[in-house]
């Protein structure tokens, strides 16, 4: 009896993968070595008056708004949604502040209130997405448009300036070397990392924008999920207006985080989450708002106009678009093979 010839089969060799992160990592590192080019010592950092100095702190710094901006946007994002509306969302809780502290009201009073003006924003914007099923792209459009008549009215259409050390220790004081907007985008991304991570709302989040329908059979209330993330949206612009107004000791209605929305979903997609929803990281979202203001600074120092910013964006928005597209992929892979 004759044997038939055995088979060798290759095995399939296994393509390495990088780790999570490392790509936003290296991404980071870059965009500073390239600032590096551009500006001498952009490296040293040395300590005046207790706090500690330098172009990589002032990144930090500056990068707070937007890192608030882009916690909360992640969580939105991940159930496949979108907060147009967060830049506006600034405007109102930065005057809302400006205005109570000129009127005389504790700090105590200040805070709460402001915050509470970024909740009742985002429940505004979770009731016609989530109730009222309206496209979330119309939904927060319309508090986007309509949030700066809201500020300038809270205003009266003119710039508050007001003159409260305590108030303006949260956007220009410093604690522990670093300066107090630091502290204050740590303390509020380690909260909702413990929210969503350390409770089943993560889940839940991540449930919601990869399958809505299935998560509604598994018995997640779907609704009350997509609210929670456009509240805590709400509250992060709120913390972010706050920051902003009290380091320039006024509000600005016309510009407080003028198209700082763009740069929060800019943050999000560069810290690979899927405008289509579904997994999240919060942590690599901060990297992704470290990137864009290592941008923002890197054109800056070298000389070209601050209007490059939103070319150079667009384009980082173009190509990372590209690299989440099946289709593109596929095209990529399509053309490899012999």
């Amino acid at each position: 009896m004759l044997e038939s010839p055995m088979t060798h089969e290759k095995p399939e060799r296994r393509k390495p993968k990088l780790p999570p992160g490392m790509p936003q990592i290296v991404a980071l590192i870059l965009v500073l070595l390239i600032d590096s080019l551009v500006a001498n010592n952009f490296f040293a950092i040395h300590i005046q008056d207790g706090r500690l100095f330098g172009s990589p702190i002032d990144i930090l710094n500056r990068a707070a708004p937007v890192a608030l901006l882009a916690i909360g946007m992640t969580l939105v994002i991940a159930t496949g949604g979108i907060d147009l509306s967060v830049g506006a969302v600034m405007a109102i809780a930065g005057a809302t502040a400006a205005t109570l502290t000129v009127a005389g009201h504790s700090l105590s009073f200040i805070i709460l209130a402001t915050l509470g003006t970024g909740l009742l924003c985002g429940l505004w914007n979770g009731v016609l997405v989530a109730l009222l099923k309206i496209q979330p792209f119309v939904a927060t459009l319309i508090l986007m448009v309509a949030g700066r008549g809201i500020a300038q009215l809270i205003t009266q259409g003119q710039i508050v300036t007001f003159n409260s050390d305590s108030l303006a220790w949260f956007g220009s004081g410093s604690l522990w070397l670093l300066p107090v907007p630091v502290w204050i985008t740590l303390l509020v991304a380690a909260a909702v990392w413990l929210l969503t991570r350390k409770t089943a709302l993560g889940l839940f989040i991540e449930a919601v924008g990869i399958n809505l329908r299935a998560a509604r059979n598994a018995g997640v209330t779907g609704w009350l999920v997509v609210m929670s993330t456009y509240a805590i949206s709400g509250v992060c612009a709120a913390v972010a207006g706050l920051i902003v107004a009290a380091d320039i000791r006024g509000a600005d209605a016309n510009n407080a985080g003028l198209w700082l929305e763009l740069d929060a979903i800019l943050a999000v997609v560069i810290g690979g989450a899927s405008l289509m929803g579904g997994r999240f990281n919060l942590v690599l979202s901060l990297v992704g708002a470290l990137i864009i203001q290592s941008m923002n600074t890197g054109i800056l120092l070298s000389g070209f106009p601050p209007e490059l910013n939103q070319v150079v964006k667009a384009v980082v928005v173009m190509c990372v678009l590209l690299l989440q597209s099946p289709r593109f992929i596929a095209m990529l892979k399509g053309r490899r093979k012999p």
